[in-house]
């Protein structure tokens, strides 16, 4: 990659963190205080808490990102981490609704830079050992991001990846055309979690990563040319997880064209809110997903 695309992806991934720092300085994304939590519903800050952790924990397992960026992805986890109860609601979450899976793929991305808690270790270590755990239906890749979080969390569980890359949409290698917007996401998301957000690269069957050679960088076009810049942003990622880059440049230069100066990142062609509570609803997952892309694509550059 040239060296003017490396510029493009540091600017991305810096100001998309120097914004998810601002914004969580703010207030937004906190959690109500303690008996006001509803543990059993996801839909609130606590979404934005596990997306903005995963972000930090990758800015933190590279080694490609400045001091500053290092601080800020710390103080994202650190408050994160702090608004969990130092983890006690992740273990009150899963030890209530045992067959939930957010609870081990969040703890995944504290566990991963450090933070550990031992009783909900030990619980997760209980319910691996479960035949229902191992049994729930869901959808290939949401199958995929439960087995990589045990394996981040270091749970016993030895799973076959072809197997499960099989099992995908992605892994059928459909035809390229018959592709949408959903179906886009869940192609993303099979390769983040086949590949640990690019960690293991080589977990990714070569089949895949040939039609991916193939077909990527048409899917890209697609949607940048409708300034879908969310999705063009995992499709980036999923570029950066691959063993070797198959995608146009520019097409990282237009992400970063689309931020704004603040570091918001806009997830498609749509007014920005002007009220920041909803402009931070809006777009908070656009800015994690400009973290990802820029430092992951530094990352296998340099590497």
């Amino acid at each position: 990659m040239n060296p003017t695309a490396l510029t493009h992806a540091h600017r991305l991934a810096t100001r998309s963190l120097a914004w998810l720092h601002a914004t969580h300085e703010q207030g937004n994304g906190i959690l109500p205080p303690g008996d006001e939590i509803d543990i059993s519903n996801p839909n609130n800050a606590y979404k934005p808490i596990g997306e903005s952790a995963l972000a930090a924990s990758m800015v933190l397992r590279e080694t490609v990102s400045g001091p500053a960026d290092r601080e800020r992805a710390r103080a994202l986890l650190d408050f994160g981490w702090q608004q969990l109860r130092q983890g006690d609601l992740l273990y009150e979450r899963q030890f209530r609704h045992m067959l939930l899976s957010d609870p081990l793929e969040m703890y995944g991305h504290f566990h991963r830079s450090g933070y550990r808690h031992p009783a909900l270790e030990e619980l997760l270590r209980g319910l691996d050992g479960l035949r229902s755990t191992h049994a729930l239906e869901a959808m290939a890749n949401r199958h995929l991001a439960v087995v990589n979080a045990r394996y981040v969390v270091g749970l016993e569980s030895r799973p076959d990846w072809d197997g499960l890359a099989a099992k995908t949409w992605l892994g059928a290698r459909p035809e390229p055309w018959a592709i949408d917007w959903i179906t886009g996401y869940n192609v993303t998301h099979t390769v983040f979690h086949l590949t640990d957000w690019g960690a293991v690269p080589d977990r990714l069957p070569a089949t895949i990563q040939d039609y991916l050679a193939d077909w990527l960088p048409v899917w890209m076009d697609i949607w940048q040319e409708t300034g879908q810049w969310d999705l063009l942003g995992e499709l980036l990622i999923v570029d950066a997880c691959l063993p070797e880059s198959v995608c146009d440049p520019q097409s990282l230069e237009q992400l970063a064209a689309a931020q704004h100066e603040d570091g918001l990142l806009p997830r498609d062609l749509n007014p920005v809110d002007e009220d920041p509570a909803q402009a931070f609803k809006d777009n908070e997952h656009t800015a994690v997903v400009g973290v990802l892309a820029g430092t992951l694509t530094l990352a296998r550059a340099l590497r």
